[in-house]
């Protein structure tokens, strides 16, 4: 008697394992539409189980992502009304909320009944849609080795009682195609006798959902009469809510020359591995602890030249000593029936170069003994990739963050997305009050409004820009900035504009400052030349008078004249170098005693016209003072000097009042005299160098312009009032450094 022979599943197995979904999508006469089959690795892309897909409650665009949906029905509704073959690439939403990419593409046929079925694949995109090309390049590979495989294809529905089989099958047991759809429903009265118990059982098993698909070698009573040994594999697709099959799929296979299990096995492995030596996973399986079967992508992978490298090999062999222990641990689950999820791994290749791999580990049967089949993915090109795009993320990342300068991300409708804490501190904004709003309308300036938008305008038009231009601070400060714009191109078009602003405010104001003291400076040697050669021409008129011969004159007048001119000259000296010296010093703090002060400047100062006259009343109040000793001699010599020179010789009680309160942070001090006056005219020009308001002295004309220079190098406020034939007031309010004496 013939025995039946083991089904050979271990391969069925691998295909099952595959990363891709197979699916088969009908469009009936009737204008209904929907999923036919679904291959187990739906579940993984879409989350949700083969029959609930099969079921039609939701239907397949309910998955797309809302914003491709518009676009999928409408290429989805021109594939149907045309048949058309279709590949589209985009996004779905799974019940969980997860957003995945997917890649589909189904190829139509046109049955006899007026069906048209679309066979294709969905392939998860998600990590690396590169695989785009290689699993387009591997289903081609799939069609052509099933085209060569010389198999029958069935498909039969058992609420409609309808059966669709290609011409293949018809061919292999001499049945003409539509007799042999008519007779499938009770195709078992065909099988030899002795074969139906193992194929009644095998079945059974399969509904019982035992097993993930069956695979049974029987015998078929052909139309001749004679009988022709051949394998069927097939698989329940769809199932009722009470798990009663509502539909199979399945192949038939020629083995009328394998007669024994070595040759089933022989011809199945070679088949079978057509198919999977196409995969760009390395799939190896492991039995008594000894690598037995490899295809050529793991050999690749681990640097073999060629599967036989690796044959015989120990189950650990290729595994990193870090991952060991969780691989023993997960064999030991493995041979329990248990099942393990997908993991990441160290391996070490046959040159000793570690690589980065994905592992997802099953439990099967291979030529009849238990054993462990390996699908291995190598990322560590991918791992790699990410690692450098997390640098750079994060090198640019720390490169806006702690920039000096002002750096802003613009979206492509220039709103705000990220600023930096440079322009947090340039500007007073921060992220939170820019984020999607236009930048224009915070910091440009009303006047330079068009300006702003022209430049969004330019750099979306992927132009670099550099301009130099004014932009408000928060408190609408005034700020001078030097402005760079950078377009972000993807796919030729600007998806973001990168914003640089430097500070220039305190360049701008040392420019100005140093076209004022050039300025200064060329007036400054004009009079200096002047003023020098003003005294010293005197000098030498006088000197030639008196070497006239015959002149008569006293020559003590002469040399009294000489010594008031060598006087005027050495006081202007003087004050050129205290001008000098109060820009090059250093800012010097120590205790000072005003009231002293005051008494010393009196005193020096008593050799001037008039010094003696002058009724002085002074008032000081107040805590200690810090400041520059010299600096405030300098104001008091003048600012006193000045007093007794421009005196109202009018008045019979010329006076001056000092009053200083000195506080904490600073003092304020108070000169007031009845003197001439200036007038309103004059009174903003007193500060200038060189400048005289009244021709009542003969003065250098840099008193005032000292005492303004040394209140600025202090870091206080100087102000001026007067009136003709009243007085002067000057009031000074200076900062008393007592925390730099204390450091």
């Amino acid at each position: 008697m013939k025995q039946s022979l083991p089904p050979l599943e271990h391969h069925s197995q691998i295909i099952g394992k595959l990363q891709a979904a197979v699916f088969e999508y009908t469009l009936f006469p009737n204008g209904e539409r929907d999923f036919t089959y679904f291959s187990p690795f739906c579940e993984t892309i879409f989350e949700t189980k083969s029959d609930v897909l099969l079921s039609g409650v939701h239907p397949i665009e309910s998955y797309v992502h809302e914003e491709d949906r518009a676009l999928f029905l409408e290429d989805f509704k021109r594939w149907l009304a045309h048949a058309e073959e279709f590949r589209w690439e985009g996004r779905v939403v799974t019940p969980s909320g997860r957003c995945k990419w997917v890649d589909a593409i189904g190829t139509p046929t046109r049955m006899q009944d007026g069906r048209v079925v679309w066979v294709g694949l969905f392939t998860d995109q998600t990590t690396r849609k590169e695989m785009e090309r290689t699993n387009r390049e591997n289903k081609q590979r799939l069609d052509l080795a099933l085209l060569g495989s010389e198999m029958g294809v069935w498909d039969y529905n058992y609420k409609t009682n309808v059966t669709v089989i290609n011409q293949k099958w018809a061919d292999i047991i001499g049945y003409p195609k539509d007799e042999l759809e008519e007779m499938f429903c009770h195709c078992e009265d065909f099988i030899h006798p002795e074969d139906r118990p193992n194929y009644a059982a095998t079945i059974e098993k399969h509904l019982a959902k035992e097993t993930e698909f069956y695979e049974v070698v029987y015998r078929f009573h052909l139309k001749d009469g004679s009988w022709r040994w051949v394998m069927e594999r097939g698989q329940v697709v769809e199932f009722d809510s009470l798990g009663n099959a509502l539909r199979t799929v399945g192949t038939l296979q020629d083995f009328e020359n394998l007669k024994t299990q070595e040759q089933i096995a022989v011809q199945a492995e070679g088949r079978y591995r057509e198919l999977i030596e196409t995969l760009p996973l390395g799939i190896v399986i492991y039995q008594d602890n000894q690598l037995v079967f490899a295809n050529k992508s793991v050999a690749k992978m681990m640097g073999a030249s060629s599967i036989d490298e690796l044959i015989g090999k120990p189950a650990l062999h290729f595994v990193h000593p870090e991952s060991i222990s969780k691989s023993l641990e997960r064999m030991h689950e493995l041979m329990e029936g248990k099942s393990v999820p997908t993991i990441e791994q160290k391996y070490i290749r046959l040159d000793g170069k570690e690589i980065i791999v994905d592992v997802s580990a099953h439990h099967l049967n291979f030529r009849g003994k238990p054993a462990i089949q390996i699908i291995i993915k190598d990322t560590t090109e991918e791992r790699e990739a990410l690692l450098a795009k997390r640098k750079t993320e994060t090198l640019f990342s720390q490169l806006f963050k702690s920039s000096p300068f002002g750096l802003v991300m613009l979206d492509d409708m220039g709103k705000v997305v990220q600023v930096n804490e440079g322009f947090e501190k340039m500007f007073g904004y921060t992220s939170v009050d820019l984020a999607g709003k236009s930048l224009n309308e915070f910091i440009v300036p009303a006047e330079l409004e068009t300006e702003g938008n022209d430049l969004n305008t330019i750099i979306s038009s992927e132009q670099v820009i550099k301009i130099e231009s004014k932009r408000l601070h928060k408190n609408k400060t005034a700020l001078s900035v030097i402005i760079y714009g950078v377009p972000v191109p993807l796919e030729n078009k600007t998806i973001s504009i990168f914003g640089v602003y430097v500070d220039i405010t305190e360049q701008k104001r040392v420019e100005e400052e140093l076209k004022v003291r050039n300025i200064e400076l060329d007036n400054f040697v004009y009079k200096v030349s002047h003023d020098l050669r003003a005294p010293l021409s005197s000098v030498l008129g006088l000197v030639n008078l008196a070497s006239l011969k015959g002149n008569t004159d006293n020559l003590e007048d002469y040399i009294q004249r000489i010594g008031q001119k060598v006087k005027q000259l050495d006081h202007f000296i003087s004050d050129v170098l205290s001008h000098s010296k109060n820009l090059k010093l250093e800012l010097k703090v120590e205790k000072i005693n005003l009231q002293q002060l005051i008494d010393k400047t009196f005193a020096d100062l008593n050799y001037l016209k008039g010094a003696n006259e002058i009724v002085r009343d002074v008032m000081v109040e107040g805590k200690e003072f810090y400041s520059d000793p010299w600096r405030m001699g300098e104001i008091f010599r003048n600012l006193i000097s000045n007093a007794i020179k421009y005196r109202d010789f009018a008045k019979s009680d010329s006076h001056i009042r000092i009053s200083i309160k000195m506080a904490n942070d600073r003092a304020t001090i108070l000169f007031e005299d009845n003197g001439i006056g200036i007038s309103k005219a004059n009174l903003n020009k007193i500060f200038d160098m060189f400048y005289r308001a009244s021709e009542q002295s003969d003065g250098s004309g840099l008193g005032l312009y000292i005492v303004k220079n040394a209140v600025d190098k202090l870091g206080g406020i100087l102000k001026v009032t007067s009136e003709i034939g009243k007085g002067t007031s000057f009031e000074l309010k200076l900062p008393n450094h007592t925390f730099v004496a204390e450091n």
